[in-house]
């Protein structure tokens, strides 16, 4: 890691707008997409905030996406919709989809939306904060290219496809947040330290061979391990389905590269469920969940999920956004 540079919440928002703009996105394209990269950067998950605004710059330039495409929306009946991306970003066909979404989930109680065609979602828990701040439950699934092999196996079959839920709490604020991959720890993690030039400690990845491996390199070649065991293989097996199988989207088997920068798309898929739990249980909903929380506080030591990212967000609002000196050169290089 080289020199770095601290910047302010605004400069940081200038940052990621002006690049993505200026490699070729429209500003409404943009707006959304933006609020997910800093968010994801001020909740301190590196490797996913600025570290990621360089690959999709790339993919810009090389056609690998299509930054001015214009998702298209069909809804399927008053509380199943899907969206197309239409080669385009994620996050413009998302927070499409979100407009019938949430009015559909508060109406009829549930609602679901599947995106097809798709590109990386970034940080998932985003993606179903905004909905938990809309007061909905939120459920939310995103496959990715082929990285982890199943029990017994060598040859990844799905991606470390992450699933999350976040709960509604009162006022437009989210009681806590679930976020996971399907492997024991994020691909980009080992990508980051092959990099680097760092080992990662056992556990983190298999070798070509299915061999626990230190080396990076060999991991990437290789297969991520599953969180679990089999369980985290099973988990991302439910993605898959959700994902690729409900919208008709590539399996993590066929999709083009997250990070290669070539025209070649890669065609994976999002799926949304949003619930109100005023139409399922009403207010009991917000004192049960409460009961919930208290009960895993008020034991020493213990924390909710997405505790660190809220904590993150309070001292990075204050004290700035660190940003590596050659990747902020590589950014401002786009704008």
């Amino acid at each position: 890691m080289g020199e770095t540079v601290i910047l302010s919440v605004k400069k940081a928002r200038s940052l990621i707008f002006d690049a993505l703009t200026g490699a070729g996105t429209s500003k409404k394209n943009a707006t959304y997409f933006t609020e997910a990269i800093l968010d994801t950067e001020l909740s301190g998950l590196k490797g996913h905030g600025f570290y990621w605004l360089q690959f999709y710059c790339l993919h810009l330039k090389s056609g690998k996406i299509d930054g001015r495409a214009k998702p298209k929306l069909r809804s399927l009946s008053p509380t199943a919709i899907m969206v197309d991306a239409n080669r385009g970003f994620a996050h413009p066909a998302i927070e499409k989809g979100f407009s019938k979404l949430i009015p559909a989930a508060k109406k009829y109680g549930i609602a679901a939306l599947g995106v097809s065609h798709s590109y990386n979602a970034a940080t998932l828990g985003f993606h179903t904060g905004y909905l938990a701040r809309e007061g909905l439950l939120a459920l939310g699934y995103t496959n990715s290219i082929a990285a982890i092999a199943p029990i017994g196996g060598k040859r990844p079959i799905i991606g470390t496809n992450p699933m999350s839920m976040a709960v509604p709490g009162k006022a437009g604020k989210i009681r806590f947040l679930i976020d996971q991959s399907s492997s024991h720890i994020a691909w980009t993690a080992v990508k980051r330290a092959a990099e680097e030039g760092r080992e990662i400690p056992l556990g983190w990845a298999l070798d070509p061979d299915g061999n626990p491996t230190t080396d990076p390199t060999q991991g990437l070649a290789g297969s991520m391990a599953p969180a679990g065991g089999q369980k985290g293989f099973a988990q991302g097996l439910m993605v898959e389905v959700m994902c690729a199988a409900l919208t008709g989207s590539s399996l993590g088997t066929a999709m083009g590269s997250f990070t290669a920068a070539d025209e070649e798309p890669i065609d994976n898929a999002q799926f949304f469920i949003a619930i109100s739990p005023v139409k399922f249980s009403g207010r009991k909903f917000h004192t049960l969940v409460d009961g919930l929380v208290e009960n895993i506080l008020s034991q020493e030591g213990t924390r909710l999920p997405n505790a660190r990212r809220e904590e993150s967000q309070k001292r990075l609002r204050k004290a700035g956004l660190p940003i590596d000196r050659e990747l902020l050169k590589t950014l401002k290089s786009y704008t």
